[in-house]
């Protein structure tokens, strides 16, 4: 006669695991919700624990809850821009874009509410929050461009393209994620480029920096269909020359 099959046995989750337990149910729910939409009512049972243990662990309530979440989140996307310091810009731009774009793909909801502002959980403190992910964004970018002291031009031209990022992003969520997730990547990859290019007609530091960067660009590179793309359309423009 065969003996039962043994049941597992039955292990205490220690304080960081059960932490991280209650913090990775709130990320789900606030990736597809608005805060105000999640109530540890739906954090606890998403975990499968009572409304008690969430207060045990998370005793500022809600508010303290997307806090954490949300400095989990924005741990998670501070390290998206950062790539190893070789080969072309445009490659590792791609690569990097692709990691913010599915984040931003995957938690679509969540993503809206954070960057939109007007949460009743919105605190100067997540505006904090935020704004770090947004200045470590940039500083990678400058980093990736071989520039240890940006000027006011390179430097607000770099944070103007991070926002672009972010409003690109927020209008393909409410277009449908439209256009195609790779055609997104592809042409905030050309929007920097060519940002750098106008900038670079002013600012001699913008001008070395793409100089530097354009000599590691293949022709069959980003840079290179950019512009064999953008000759055509303003080849009827000899006469501003």
């Amino acid at each position: 006669m065969s003996s039962p099959a043994a049941t597992p046995a039955y292990r205490r989750l220690s304080v960081e695991e059960r932490r991280a337990q209650l913090l990775g149910a709130a990320l789900s729910l606030f990736a597809h919700r608005a805060p105000e939409d999640v109530s540890l009512d739906d954090v606890a049972e998403a975990a499968g624990v009572s409304r008690p243990l969430v207060y045990r662990y998370f005793p500022g309530g809600k508010q303290q809850l997307y806090e954490a979440a949300l400095r989990s989140a924005a741990d998670e996307l501070e390290v998206c821009f950062a790539e190893a310091p070789s080969g072309p810009l445009t490659q590792r731009l791609t690569r990097a874009l692709d990691r913010y774009l599915t984040f931003v793909d995957s938690h679509d909801a969540g993503f809206s509410a954070l960057l939109r502002g007007g949460s009743m959980a919105e605190t100067s403190r997540t505006t904090a929050i935020v704004d770090e992910v947004r200045r470590a964004a940039a500083e990678q970018i400058l980093v990736h461009l071989e520039v240890e002291r940006p000027g006011p031009r390179l430097r607000m031209m770099v944070r103007t393209w991070i926002a672009a990022v972010e409003a690109a992003s927020l209008i393909w969520l409410d277009e449908g994620k439209q256009p195609p997730l790779p055609e997104l990547r592809g042409w905030l990859v050309d929007h920097l480029v060519a940002l750098l290019t106008a900038t670079a007609a002013t600012d001699g530091q913008t001008a070395d920096a793409l100089r530097a960067a354009l000599v590691h660009e293949p022709a069959d590179g980003a840079a290179g269909v950019l512009a064999r793309r953008v000759v055509p359309v303003v080849s009827g423009a000899a006469h501003l020359l």
